[in-house]
This record gives C-alpha cells, structure tokens and sequence, in this order.
C-alpha cells in the first residue's frame, strides 16, 4: 500500500448502488459527500419501506451529522430513558437514563419512525442542494446478474450497466450475494416478532398517553423469548411495539415481515401481559408478523469491485437496536475511505480495508444480538462487563471512533506483502 501523505485529489469514480433502503441510501449519500458519481437501482418503485420506528444511536447519528442531513427533517424523538417494567403489574422495575448521553457520545439517542427517515434520506440523496453530485435514482431495475471484477451489472428489464465500484445493498434477501460467490446459512430461530403502531390520539382516548409522553425505550420480559419493546417516533405522534414470541405458539412457516394480524390475536398471544399493553394491541394498527432466523456469518464481503453493505452483508436479530447502525457504519466507513485524505489508496485497497474495518465490528454485534434474543442482560444499555467479560456494552458500541480506526488501519496494512494479496485478491 502507497505510504504517502499530504493533499491528494480524489478521482471521482462511477458508483452502483444496488437497493434503496436505508443502507443504500445512506451509502449513496456518504459517497456523494466524497464528491462521486451515485447510481441508486431499485428493483421496484421508491416507497416500498414499511415498518415502524427504529431507534439511531450515537455510532448512527453520528454519521448523520457527518453528511450535513438536517436529522429534524425526519421527526425523531431523542430518547431519555430505558425503562424495564413488571411483565404483568407494569411497574417499573428499573430505568437507565440517558441524560448525559449526548455528552459522552456525541450525538443524541434518535428514534425514527422508518419510512420517515427512509423518505428523508432519499430527498438528501438526490437533491440538487447539498455537497457533492445528487445521486441518481433509477427505479424498476432489478439486478440478475453481476460481474464483480468487470463491476457489469444486468437487470431484468434488459437494461446493463459498468461501474467502477458496485454496492450491494439489497437486504436481508440479498440476490447479488450468490453473485459474489456467497451461499448463506441461514436457520430458522426459536422466535417469531408482532410490530404495531398506534395513534398518540388513541392512545389518549384510552387513557394511555404517557407511552406517547415517555422519550424511552420501554421494556417488558426479555428472560427467554417473550419480550416487548415500545417507543414513540414521529415526534411522539406515533407509539410503536415489537413483540416477540415463541414460535411454536402458531408454527409461523411463511416467509416475509409483511404478513398482517389482527389486535385480537396479537393480544392472544400474551394473556398473562400488563393489561395496558393489551388494550392497545386491540386497539393497535399495521399490525405485521413474520419469523425470526439466524444468518451465520459471511466468510467475506468483498469480491473484485464489488462489496456487500447493511443487511446484505449481516442480517441480525433485532435486539441489540443496532441493525440500521450497522448499515450507517457500512456507509460511513465507505465515504471515509473514498474520501480524499485516502485517495492515494486503489479500488481494491479501499474495498479491503472496508471489510477489515467493518466485518469484526458487525459481526461481534450480529453475534451479541443473538445472545440477546432470549437474554435481555445482553443488551447495551442492561449490559455490564462486570457480569461476564466480553459483554457488548454502550461504551463500545456508542463511543466508537471510526476515523480512528480506519487510520489506524490505513497506517498498519503497509506491508508489501499485505499490499500484493489485496490488488491480486481472486475470490469468485
């Protein structure tokens, strides 16, 4: 690897991304920063996110401020509190308070409704204002096939395109994985997951509005698979709940995180639960379920010119809150790296130092994330290394320098030897 330093000009490269979600937005607007040349495809229209809130903490929203994206655009709610309650009386059984979070970390602990950060992470993309070339958005072109090493992506519609660097960040159903010669192992898991969301004006008229109040994630179970989750989003106009359940209470078989149900059923499910919580889930609206399963890790992420990014690269349970900011570090650390202050490194270089940046440091939170499925002590935030050595922890996770580490990572791989292996790389 050159062991230059000093000013240098970043070329602007032509890049694919391969997917519009979160990942792939964000990936399109870090390297739109760098000053490249962005192509989004989308195997659909735009519009097709769905879910319910998903919370950013500091190692994501970090990489938000870092972009320039106005974060209040997209209605957060800054979060204050964990808070544990009593799986059937509802007390609270314990809190840990996030007053000084911003101080410690940098950022704010933000809690999105998805398909509003989803909406305004498209508009920063593609917009004609704002740093660097807007990202083009071509949807109804679904990638079939890749040439990773050519960087020649064909799509269903006929259409072909060459890019100097393909991104592929086309989701947990990734099909340009098997395209960079990667077959998943994938099992399902003991554990299947309700989301929902209701109205803060429902929940006044059933006398529950301070769900809507509290700037908290709120906890009940969590020792074994039973455990509910609950936040407000979209400026606390919105509550929503992720309840997981055993999966042999109806042996859920189908594929997908779309499948609808109905209140009735979703409060079934836990009869013995704080009847608040039942209330309302009968009450409750976009009521989805789907089953949970567990992906082995990949043995690599980059192939050529091509890399994997976001659920692509690591699918992992939920638990942990750390999915979308394991997409937003993916991200991340591809602007750093195509960034000028590395653009004396090679296409092959920058993608190799991406997976050695990123590939232990998600993988230690897919794995983290696995233990916290049926153990909620696992969870930062509940986490201490004091109960067990080894334990993922808040500090770790949130108080994460990436520029750092990627220094230190450009300023040790300089070995000849390394540099050779990296440009000679023939992975299928």
């Amino acid at each position: 690897m050159a062991g230059t330093t000093g000013t240098h000009t970043t070329p602007s490269y032509n890049i694919a991304i391969i997917g519009s979600g979160l990942g792939g937005l964000s990936a399109a607007i870090a390297l739109r920063r760098a000053g490249h040349r962005v192509t989004i495809y989308e195997r659909y229209d735009f519009g097709g996110e769905v879910g319910a809130s998903l919370s950013l903490a500091s190692n994501g929203s970090r990489f938000l401020q870092e972009w320039q994206v106005d974060i209040a655009s997209a209605r957060p709610v800054v979060l204050r509190n964990l808070i544990m309650h009593d799986w059937s009386s509802g007390e609270v059984s314990a809190q840990y308070p996030l007053g000084d979070y911003r101080q410690r970390f940098g950022t704010d602990y933000n809690n999105f409704h998805r398909i509003d950060l989803h909406k305004h992470l498209k508009e920063v993309a593609t917009a004609e204002a704002g740093q660097g070339p807007p990202a083009q958005l071509k949807v109804w072109h679904k990638a079939v096939r890749l040439d990773s090493r050519e960087g020649r992506i064909a799509f269903d519609n006929g259409a072909e395109a060459v890019h100097d660097v393909v991104v592929c960040a086309d989701g947990i159903r990734s099909q340009m994985r098997e395209q960079l010669g990667i077959v998943p192992r994938v099992t399902p898991s003991t554990s299947c997951c309700y989301r929902c969301i209701i109205s803060t004006a429902k929940l006044r008229e059933l006398g529950l509005q301070e769900f809507a109040d509290n700037s908290a994630i709120e906890f009940w179970g969590g020792n074994g698979i039973d455990k509910i989750v609950m936040s407000p989003c979209s400026n606390h106009e919105v509550v929503s709940c992720y309840c997981f359940y055993p999966a042999q209470k109806n042996n859920l078989k189908e594929d997908g995180w779309n499948i609808s149900s109905t209140g009735e059923t979703l409060a079934a499910t836990f009869p013995d639960l704080d009847e608040r919580l039942r209330l309302l889930f009968l009450n409750a609206d976009d009521i989805k379920m789907w089953r949970l399963y567990n992906h082995e890790p990949y043995p690599y992420w980059v192939s050529g010119r091509s890399c994997l990014l976001g659920d692509a690269a690591h699918p992992m349970m939920p638990d942990q809150s750390q999915g979308a900011c394991m997409a937003l570090e993916d991200a991340g650390a591809l602007g750093i790296l195509f960034s000028d202050e590395y653009a004396h490194l090679s296409i092959p270089e920058k993608l190799q130092l991406y997976e050695l940046e990123r590939k232990p440091r998600a993988t230690r939170v897919q794995e983290s994330s696995r233990r916290a499925r049926t153990d909620i002590t696992e969870r930062i935030g509940w986490s201490s290394a004091n109960d067990r050595p080894g334990k993922l922890t808040i500090e770790e996770v949130c108080g994460y320098n990436m520029h750092s580490h990627i220094a230190e990572l450009v300023k040790s791989f300089t070995d000849p030897l390394s540099r050779s292996a990296v440009n000679n790389e023939q992975r299928p």
